[in-house]
């Protein structure tokens, strides 16, 4: 097999999982990201580093340059690129709400419109890292994050439809907790938010109680990547996959939403008593 694939957010827990299987099952691995030191850790014959701001449009043409010098047509773009957003969003500065947006949605956008041309040549797949808050109603202090992935179902779901006139199939993976860095930062981001709060700091110090809950139930990046090239090779994938949703968070959504807001507004009085 001579397939190639263009993965983004590469050194990531779950970008270098999926790079490590892939290449290990014959894939051409183009693994981009902005962490160059983790990425040489990575490289292989069928590992080739690339340096990547998704952010920043003269790189993604760079990447794009890299790639087409090396083929003609690709088969697949796995988009990994992504940051956490945390914070009450009437105190969260606006150039890192800005910064969430730009990373996990702009970033995607331009890095699939870019690559298409290649896609194209070979009828490929772009798979998008939506996560289980793209399809959840977002919650307190995980709206930059959740507003995000909201927004890139938004976007799967309309690119899907557009490029299956095409012959290019577009799936959204909808995870739950991995253990990755961006789970274990979580904690340290609390403090930081809690300290720096006008309005929540006693709320937000008790859901930070609950973090290490959330970082034992995260699940193995392996099992993610497996996902992943199942997407890549099953004839006809299907539009969304969920994996390891947490199934309390799937419960609560599940209630009708006055519920929902009176249990969080309760737990928010309960906190500040």
């Amino acid at each position: 097999m001579n397939k190639s694939v263009v993965i983004t957010g590469a050194a990531g827990g779950l970008g270098s999982a999926t790079v490590r299987r892939l290449a290990r099952n014959g894939w051409r691995v183009f693994a981009a990201d902005l962490d160059m030191s983790a990425l040489h850790a990575l490289a292989t014959e069928k590992v080739m580093p690339v340096a990547l701001d998704v952010t920043d449009e003269a790189s993604v043409a760079a990447l794009t340059e890299r790639v087409s010098a090396e083929t003609s047509s690709l088969d697949a773009v796995v988009n990994f690129a992504g940051v956490l957003g945390i914070g009450p969003l009437v105190e969260l500065a606006p150039a890192d709400f800005r910064r969430v947006i730009d990373v996990n949605l702009v970033g995607g956008f331009q890095v699939n419109r870019a690559l298409f041309p290649l896609l194209h040549a070979a009828k490929g797949r772009i798979v998008l890292l939506s996560s289980e808050t793209g399809w959840q109603s977002a919650m307190p202090f995980n709206g930059p994050y959740a507003i995000s992935k909201h927004a890139v179902e938004a976007y799967g779901d309309a690119l899907r439809r557009e490029l299956a006139m095409l012959d290019v199939d577009v799936v959204k993976i909808q995870p739950g907790a991995f253990k990755t860095g961006m789970v274990e930062s979580i904690t340290q981001r609390f403090d930081g938010l809690a300290e720096r709060s006008t309005h929540y700091g006693k709320v937000l110090r008790l859901a930070q109680k609950r973090i290490p809950q959330e970082e034992r139930r995260a699940g193995d990046p392996d099992d993610l990547a497996a996902l992943i090239e199942k997407v890549l090779t099953v004839r006809r994938p299907r539009p969304a996959y969920r994996i390891h949703t947490n199934p309390q968070a799937a419960a609560l959504n599940a209630l009708p939403t006055r519920v929902v807001d009176r249990l969080l507004l309760t737990a928010f009085r309960r906190a500040n008593r």
